[in-house]
C-alpha cells in the first residue's frame, strides 16, 4: 500500500517517547515526513531522533509537557523555527491510572484530565492555525486524536480514564464541525487492548494483574498496528476523512 503522499508532510507527534507515539513517529518518518517528536523524556526523544536519522528520516526532538501551556507554546515556536508550519498533528500523549472510584486520588484524576484532555487541547490550539492555513493552500491537513475503546465501552475501575477518553472522542466530533468546512480532516482513533507503557502506570497490584491476564488471554495490538492505521488514514486523498476508527485485537469482543 502506498503512503507516498506522506513524503511532503510535516508532522507533530505527542507522546513520542514510547508506545503508539513512538511507533507513529518512526513510521511517518520512514515514509518521508518531517517529524517533530514531543514528550517529556528528553533522553528517549534524543534516542528516537537519532534512530530516525540513522534510518534516513528527518526528526526534531522537542522536550515538552502537554500539561503546561508555556511548554507547549515554546515547543510550537521551536518547531516553527526548525520546520515551519505543520500539516499533520497526532495527539498520542496519554496516561492511565485506574482505581475504584472510592479509592481514587485527586492527583491522579487531575493528571489524567490534564494530559488526556487538556493536554490535547493545548496542542490543538497551538497547531490548528497551521492546519487551517495548509488546507487553504490546497494541501492535506490532518488532526488525529488517539482516544480509547474506553470512551464508549465501560470497564470497572477505569471511570475517570474512560471519561477523559469519552471527552476526547466527543471533542474530535465537535472539532470536525468547526474544521471540516475549512478542509481540515479530524480523525478519532479508539484502540482496544494495546501493548504500550500505559500498563506500567498502574500501581494497583490487583488491577495490574487483571490487565496482564486480559492481555495474556486475548492478546494485544502492537503499537505499530495503530501507527499503521494512522499512516493509512493520513495518506488518503484530501477529500476523504476517515472520521472515527475503532481497532481491536480480533479476540476482543
Amino acid at each position: 500500500m502506498s503512503y507516498d503522499t506522506l513524503s511532503t508532510r510535516t508532522a507533530v507527534v505527542t507522546g513520542a517517547a514510547s508506545g503508539m507515539g513512538e511507533a507513529t513517529a518512526r513510521l511517518l518518518a520512514a515514509h518521508g515526513a518531517r517529524v517533530a517528536l514531543l514528550a517529556r523524556r528528553a533522553e528517549r526523544l534524543d534516542e528516537l531522533a537519532a534512530k530516525i536519522t540513522a534510518e534516513g528520516g528527518r526528526a526534531l526532538a522537542v522536550t515538552a509537557d502537554v500539561t503546561d501551556s508555556g511548554s507547549v507554546a515554546a515547543a510550537a515556536a521551536r518547531i516553527h523555527e526548525a520546520f515551519g508550519p505543520v500539516d499533520l498533528v497526532v495527539n498520542s500523549a496519554g496516561v492511565m491510572l485506574p482505581n475504584p472510584i472510592t479509592e481514587g486520588r485527586e492527583d491522579e484524576w487531575a493528571r489524567m484530565i490534564d494530559t488526556n484532555l487538556s493536554g490535547a487541547l493545548r496542542v490543538i490550539r497551538a497547531f490548528v492555525p497551521d492546519l487551517v492555513a495548509a488546507a487553504a493552500e490546497g494541501r492535506t491537513a490532518d488532526l488525529v486524536n488517539v482516544s480509547s475503546i474506553g470512551a464508549h465501552v465501560s470497564f470497572p475501575n477505569y471511570a475517570v480514564y474512560g471519561a477523559t477518553k469519552a471527552a476526547l472522542t466527543h471533542l474530535s466530533a465537535t472539532l470536525r464541525t468547526e474544521l471540516g468546512g475549512q478542509d481540515v480532516r479530524v480523525t478519532n482513533i479508539e484502540p482496544g487492548l494495546t501493548s504500550t507503557e500505559l500498563a506500567d502506570h498502574i500501581d494497583n497490584a490487583e488491577l495490574s494483574g487483571q490487565l496482564d491476564g486480559m492481555l495474556s488471554a486475548i492478546g494485544a495490538l502492537a503499537a505499530e498496528d495503530v501507527a499503521d492505521l494512522i499512516a493509512y488514514t493520513t495518506s488518503r486523498p484530501r477529500h476523504v476523512n476517515l472520521r472515527q476508527l475503532v481497532v481491536l485485537p480480533t479476540r476482543q469482543a
